[in-house]
């Protein structure tokens, strides 16, 4: 782009109403169209670098307040704060919010009003609304729901990690903290993470679950309004891992129930938030947003297939190494799974284009946004329990036939 092309788009957005301290500072790619940035209270302040078609800025946004930002391929809604990082293939929700040092990545989303602190890595990360991090924070391929306001959220404390790739190096990895069918409604209890501390994936959280600072978090909790606790593991020396995967039950099932919620998240955004295109969430924002959760899919569906793939080599080394036998049910699961991965795929694709709202919950959405003008946040929290039950039923049938599909083909692996 020529200084000359890039001092006109600078100068188109100065007369539009953006505030720009230090025009000699920015950086304006040239497929950005500036007709997707608002002129409405939005401030690009020194060093900021903006780039991508796709990209939209909405009104009252601020980018750069701490350090420079890098906006790459991304949407932004109205009052968003990206105080300097980096960001690319993200979306961000009304309100939400980054500290500097962010590096925010693809497939990432902020729903309303979540927020991260001071240099945190994320990837594939999806936070429902009012979810907090700390900073210092690593949590990539994580979905986390949980709270009902911004002083009532989920929370993960700083300098915590989730540990997403394995010694098999696979990312078969995701966990899922709270769920979609009841985050969505807004009304369930908070998770907690304490700072210092770390969760292996793929692993299931309930609502309620508080885990102490300090502790690495190994297993499943399904269980509501639990407090997990520990310290460093014992020092010893074991024989590393040699590329045989012993628990393929619990990987299988968490993958597939983690892909159940993200068709499930898809569902209520393109029949749900769809009603809600406005202001507050312009149709720039509802296609990124849906795009981002595509994206969502496809990575895991990538990773769970990279996954299978490996199981037939596991398969060989444990049993040249005797530590499977041929008839065992782990040697079945893997030979269940590898076998029935690409049949999987295409049958959930299926099952993903059949999708709509049912007659029964879909219109009072649709008489309550028209009637009302209410936005999406006080729509929801002002639902009955009638059509909040509607809702979660809706979205539960979802994740259940997910699992049912994989039960129907994984019948060993689910046994």
């Amino acid at each position: 782009m020529t200084d000359t092309a890039a001092g006109g788009k600078i100068q188109a957005l100065i007369e539009k109403g953006v505030r720009i301290p230090a025009p000699m500072s920015i950086e304006i790619a040239t497929d950005v169209n500036i007709d997707r940035i608002s002129g409405d209270g939005v401030t690009l302040h020194s060093g900021c670098r903006i780039a991508g078609e796709t990209t939209f800025i909405g009104p009252g946004v601020t980018l750069g307040e701490e350090a420079p930002m890098t906006v790459d391929s991304c949407q932004l809604a109205k009052g968003v704060r990206l105080k300097g990082g980096y960001a690319k293939k993200a979306v961000f929700l009304e309100g939400a919010q980054a500290g500097s040092g962010a590096h925010l990545r693809e497939g990432t989303i902020f729903e309303e009003e979540a927020s991260c602190a001071h240099t945190v890595g994320l990837k594939q990360t999806i936070l429902l609304p009012f979810v907090t991090l700390g900073s210092l924070i690593n949590f990539c391929d994580v979905l986390m729901a949980g709270g009902t306001s911004r002083k009532d959220h989920s929370e993960v404390g700083s300098s915590y990690i989730h540990f997403n790739y394995t010694p098999n190096q696979d990312k078969a990895t995701a966990s899922l903290l709270g769920n979609v069918p009841e985050g969505v409604m807004l009304d369930k209890r908070p998770i907690f993470l304490g700072g210092q501390g770390g969760l292996v994936g793929p692993s299931r959280l309930a609502f309620g679950t508080v885990v102490a600072a300090g502790t690495i978090m190994r297993k499943d909790e399904e269980r509501e309004g639990r407090l997990h606790f520990g310290g460093a593991v014992r020092a010893g020396s074991l024989a590393a891992p040699d590329g045989i995967y012993q628990n393929v039950k619990r990987i299988v099932k968490n993958n597939v129930h983690y892909i159940g919620n993200i068709i499930a998240l898809m569902a209520w955004t393109r029949n749900v938030r769809g009603l809600f295109v406005g202001d507050a969430y312009p149709r720039e924002l509802y296609d990124g947003h849906l795009a981002a959760l595509d994206s969502a899919l496809a990575e895991r569906i990538k990773r769970f297939r990279a996954f299978a793939e490996k199981l037939p080599s596991s398969l060989a080394l444990g049993m040249e190494k005797g530590k499977i036998t041929s008839d065992s049910s782990l040697a079945s699961q893997k030979q269940e799974v590898s076998g029935q991965m690409v049949a999987f795929q295409d049958s959930l694709q299926k099952m993903i284009e059949t999708h709509v709202t049912p007659d029964t919950f879909g219109p009072f959405f649709d008489t309550l946004n028209a009637d009302s003008g209410a936005d999406y946040i006080s729509t929801v929290q002002s639902l009955d329990e009638a059509h909040r039950a509607l809702g979660r039923d809706w979205l539960f049938d979802i994740v259940r036939e997910t699992e049912e599909l994989a039960a129907r083909l994984f019948p060993l692996t689910y046994a």
